[in-house]
């Protein structure tokens, strides 16, 4: 019986070709798009799986409950460890990873790495090559190398006991050689040396700590053993760590008042679901097609239920076409991921891979098969095989209005969230063209960031001048961290402080120029000069902060002891448009930096680079030249905003071509169903364009309704994700408008080729049957 079904199935399908091209058409695409979506959320969700005790791995953060931050103090990590009883081990390195040149005799490489404490390799397990990390990396000359390190310095990975220098000044022996870390992974070196533990204080805002959970011990438990610890060495103090699972850090990186509110995890919800409803469509065609095309099998529905058939065998026959059509989409669907996978892997950043050998891909292949031709299936089988014999040779099956308002409802649906992905896309691309042009309230075009490496720390002052002589540079400065993206805290004292207001501030180093090459504007004061390493300048957000109306001039204790405040700066942001610009305190610390910021004279890029390799290799010979523009590094903080407007730009396209695929065979069907009226309407006397305007009608006014739906639910959908900003655009209403004309312009032309197509017929022939 199956295979008299897949016979029947099959000849049927190859019968209606044009109408089974679009069915394999709009759901090949939509299973590509599953395919494609799956392999990417299965590539998110991997990240950090291969640690074998992830259950018990935990970052620690550090919260007051309103604000959440991943910075902690040195001092943490001991205290953790002397008075959590449920905390096995802990590890902590500093927030900035550092990428330092590493030399071995003539041979050398630049690679990040970091200093970490002696817990590391009681967390983080890696397959060792060579020798005791553990060991290792509790003694102060040693250091542990990844496979890459070892065989591009030494050529082999047997390098233990070998002698290498870092950043060109002290030089370590390998201790231990451990296998290349899996890029999915948020703990990534290529070396790691011992941090000291001298390092370690309740001001130094700079580490990352983790901890490793005793077996058995819950995260409520460890936290709550956690609360009142750092107010027992800070008594002022009203922050407290939490701890979020090293398996949420990648996907949960936002924290509001305290607990995960999203992060990365609400694009992959949000693509996920946004496959589903493409594949959605796709299935929609083919229920719309297959309820159209029905009353044209209804005498074979009649003959085969005079001779004995059953519903069930019926239903039965209507989904195995429905399967056989999902097959061969499937098979396509396949062809098009292996094509599409470099492209994709490109666009969003990731290496993505699928072994087509792999029982798992075709089992999960099977089931997005099964179900899709279920789903496809399911209407029509059971509105075909509903049919009493005598009504279904008399061809009155679906001329029912049940059979016509179902197809308009699924019409509407499919153009509904077609709709609503173009609105999408517009309010997506408007959002990020805001944040990509709004003023920040600093010069990010023209400025130029160099790591100070090597030689250069012991130089800073004296490279500065040098650049500054040049007649391409506009000006030069030095900072601790970029000024975009400021992730540095500390908590000053001032006179008249309330004990529990809050204190947390935002902090930076920087050298001189700053204001000048950054173009900060100073509303009251003075810019820092030479002697001034025990003042301050605040923005007017610290001032609010302090309640001071008039801060220049007033003795605060900071991160350097007590000075004055100097000037007064206005508000510049120090982050992404996701977070409002926040209390900030700038330290004039020439010595403390970690960037060169050059402004180049507009026109003089390229004069102002040579310029600066060459000062930079006079002043630091053995490093190579790096630099960044600080515009794109503006950029990258908006990474996963840019690949969700891409995305989203793609899907729109793609769901309004499938809902399109299936109005095109919609308006062919009804067209061909309604040759002998429209030469009857010829014949008396009808225009092309009221014979068109007929057929259109009816569609036009679907799409219509679907503007209606789809506009209030993208209005709510993007209101929300917009309020992951900051500062974000207002959603005008030309937004809906232009939705709706392009979806009527779209719809139009899709149904007029097949109107026209008609009403151009000559009606003789249309008649000659009559």
């Amino acid at each position: 019986m199956l295979t008299n079904y897949l016979k029947i199935a099959w000849r049927s399908l190859v019968r209606n070709r044009l109408l089974s091209s679009i069915n394999v058409v709009g759901l090949s695409l939509g299973m590509t798009c599953c395919i494609l979506v799956g392999l990417w959320v299965q590539e998110e969700y991997s990240v950090n799986d291969f640690y074998p005790d992830l259950n018990r791995l935990y970052f620690v953060r550090l919260t007051d409950s309103t604000n959440t931050g991943e910075v902690t103090p040195g001092a943490l990590e001991q205290a953790m460890t002397q008075t959590a009883p449920g905390i096995e081990a802990t590890t902590r390195f500093t927030v900035w990873s550092n990428d330092f040149l590493l030399r071995a005799g003539n041979r050398s490489t630049k690679k990040v790495g970091n200093y970490v404490t002696s817990g590391f390799f009681s967390l983080f397990n890696y397959s060792v090559l060579q020798g005791d990390p553990q060991a290792a990396i509790q003694q102060p000359n040693a250091i542990v190398v990844t496979r890459t390190i070892a065989q591009t310095l030494f050529g082999t990975t047997q390098a233990v006991g070998r002698t290498l220098q870092l950043n060109n000044e002290k030089f370590f022996r390998v201790g231990a050689v451990i296998e290349d870390i899996p890029q999915n992974s948020t703990v990534r070196f290529d070396w790691m040396v011992n941090l000291k533990a001298t390092d370690a204080d309740w001001n130094s805002y700079m580490f990352l700590t983790y901890v490793k959970l005793k077996q058995n011990v819950s995260q409520a438990q460890a936290e709550s053993s956690l609360h009142t610890l750092v107010s027992r060495y800070v008594p002022k103090a009203k922050e407290y760590p939490v701890l979020q699972p090293l398996s949420d850090v990648y996907l949960y990186g936002n924290y509001t008042n305290g607990q995960p509110s999203g992060g990365r995890i609400s694009y992959v919800r949000t693509f996920s679901l946004i496959a589903v409803l493409i594949l959605l469509i796709s299935c929609i065609n083919f229920m719309n097609l297959a309820t159209a095309r029905s009353t044209l099998r209804t005498k074979e529905i009649g003959v085969r239920k005079v001779v004995g058939a059953t519903r069930l065998s019926l239903i039965g026959q209507f989904i195995s076409e429905s399967l056989v059509l999902s097959m061969v989409s499937a098979l396509l669907a396949v062809g098009l991921t292996a094509l599409l996978l470099p492209t994709v892997s490109s666009l969003i950043d990731k290496p993505l891979s699928v072994n087509f050998l792999a029982y798992r891909f075709w089992l999960g292949l099977s089931l997005l098969v099964f179900l899709t031709g279920l789903l496809a299936g399911s209407y029509p089988s059971l509105v075909l095989s509903a049919s009493k014999p005598v009504e279904a040779i008399n061809r009155v099956l679906l001329r029912q209005s049940a059979g016509v308002s179902f197809r308009r409802i699924l019409v509407v649906f499919q153009f509904s969230l077609s709709l609503f992905l173009i609105i999408g896309m517009l309010v997506i691309g408007q959002q990020m063209h805001y944040v990509l042009t709004k003023q920040l309230g600093l010069d990010r075009q023209h400025v130029v960031c160099v790591p100070v490496e090597g030689e250069a720390y012991k130089n800073v002052l004296a490279i500065q001048k040098e650049l500054q002589r040049h007649s391409a540079i506009n000006a030069v400065s030095s900072s601790g961290e970029l000024p975009i993206h400021i992730g540095s805290t500390g908590a000053p004292d001032w006179p008249g402080r309330v004990p529990d207001a809050p204190n947390t501030v935002s902090a930076m180093k920087v050298g001189p120029n700053f204001l000048r090459t950054m173009g900060v504007q100073l509303l009251a004061g003075r810019d820092f000069v030479a002697g001034d390493t025990m003042n301050y300048l605040v923005n007017e957000s610290a001032a609010r902060m302090m309640n001071l109306k008039e801060p220049v001039g007033t003795e605060i204790t900071f991160q350097r002891g007590k000075g004055h405040i100097v000037g007064l700066l206005k508000d510049f942001h120090l982050n992404s448009l996701h977070e409002p610009i926040r209390p900030l305190i700038l330290s004039y610390y020439p010595k403390w930096t970690n960037f060169f910021l050059i402004k180049t004279q507009p026109g003089q890029t390229q004069e102002a680079l040579l310029a600066t390799e060459r000062i930079i290799h006079q002043f630091n010979p053995g490093y190579p030249f790096v630099y960044r523009f600080l515009d794109q590094e503006y950029e990258t903080l908006y990474r996963s905003e840019t690949l969700a407007n891409t995305l989203v730009r793609y899907f729109g396209i793609l769901a309004i071509f499938i809902a399109c695929l299936g109005l095109f065979g919609l308006a062919t069907f009804t067209a061909n169903q309604r040759t002998k009226e429209i030469g009857v309407r010829k014949v008396l006397g009808a225009s092309v364009a009221s014979i068109v305007a007929l057929l259109s009608r009816d569609f036009l006014k679907l799409v219509l309704i679907a503007i209606v739906l789809a506009s209030p639910l993208a209005y709510y959908a993007m209101n929300q994700w917009l309020q992951g900003f900051a500062y974000r655009v207002d959603i005008r209403w030309w937004v809906f408008a232009l939705a709706g004309l392009l979806a009527i312009g779209i719809a139009l032309l899709t149904v007029s080729f097949q109107s026209i197509k008609a009403a151009l017929v000559n009606p003789v022939k249309s008649l000659r049957s009559e």
